[in-house]
């Protein structure tokens, strides 16, 4: 009922979904009710400028599930939109997932019988994806970077319908200044599980996600791996002068030569990578050096403009 206490938070992230939000809304509703397990729906406005967010308080008013509805001054991007919506969720298990119905509320099921295996984090993975081959495949190279940062074996990152243990996002201590960021959270967790889920082709708008944006997010994983990136780089150094070593040492005792010619074009080429290689870890440490600048500035991810909610 809605004056329990929820054991489900459904966090859902809104942007441009007026053509959308009611039918989306529907069929979570029906999704969560099929759990026969208490839960509430919190609903982040991420910046849209259409009618979204009035559709969203006529959802509010008519559903006392929805126990909160937020509306942020900008769009924030993704992972902000969905921090602000933590800031509300009061239940143990944390349900996120977009509102384009691109996926489809159904397969909750599914996910939850993973979760209540043990898992922590349960993510759903698109099997058959309905996306453009321009998005497909700089998903791929992110989810190559993402399963290094993590540590796991994850397939599809991207997929925003996933399970957490709230216990796991709280102890995070997130905020405005301190953003969700579902690779983090996941590297810290042990249990895992993927379920292979349903994608359709968007039916309205355009995805929020651009190149720049991919990029953008991906540099924070970079940085991230950052210090096993510079452990290979040294072992790669180390290497590289221990074999030099030997091809000097070999010269005085034995007839064996590597390279005995060296030519001026060998040479340069061999600057040249090298110069790249060390201009890339240049590049990494900068990108480290200027996120270190910003994070101290204190200059909040989002703000709430509006916010609605039953809980206070």
């Amino acid at each position: 009922m809605p004056g329990t206490a929820p054991e489900i938070s459904a966090v859902i992230t809104c942007y441009f979904e007026e053509k959308t939000i009611e039918k989306f809304h529907a069929g979570l509703s029906q999704a969560l009710e099929a759990t026969g397990r208490p839960y509430e729906i919190i609903f982040v406005n991420d910046g849209s400028t259409d009618g979204t967010f009035e559709k969203l308080k006529a959802i509010y008013d008519k559903d006392p599930h929805v126990s909160a509805i937020l509306d942020l001054f900008k769009n924030a991007g993704q992972a902000a939109a969905i921090t602000a919506g933590l800031a509300e969720a009061r239940g143990s298990i944390v349900l996120s997932m977009d509102s384009d119905l691109q996926l489809d509320p159904a397969d909750l099921g599914a996910l939850l019988a993973e979760y209540d295996k043990g898992n922590d984090v349960v993510s759903g993975f698109r099997k058959d994806r309905k996306d453009s081959l321009r998005r497909i495949v700089p998903s791929k190279i992110a989810n190559m970077i993402m399963r290094k940062a993590s540590n796991t074996t994850f397939r599809d990152f991207g997929c925003t319908f996933k399970l957490y243990n709230a216990k796991l996002i709280r102890a995070f201590d997130l905020g405005p200044m301190h953003v969700f960021n579902p690779v983090t959270v996941i590297a810290k967790a042990q249990r895992c599980a993927e379920v292979p889920v349903r994608h359709y082709p968007r039916p309205h708008g355009k995805s929020g996600w651009t190149f720049t944006k991919l990029w953008n997010y991906q540099m924070e994983h970079i940085v991230g791996l950052s210090e096993r990136l510079f452990q290979y780089m040294a072992l790669f150094a180390a290497l590289l002068a221990a074999l030099f070593s030997l091809r000097v040492a070999a010269g005085y005792f034995t007839p064996f030569r590597v390279l005995n010619t060296v030519s001026t074009g060998l040479v340069l080429n061999v600057l040249t990578i090298f110069f790249l290689f060390l201009f890339s870890a240049l590049c990494i440490v900068g990108e480290f050096s200027i996120r270190s600048f910003l994070a101290l500035r204190q200059i909040p991810k989002y703000i709430v403009r509006d916010r609605i909610t039953r809980n206070s």
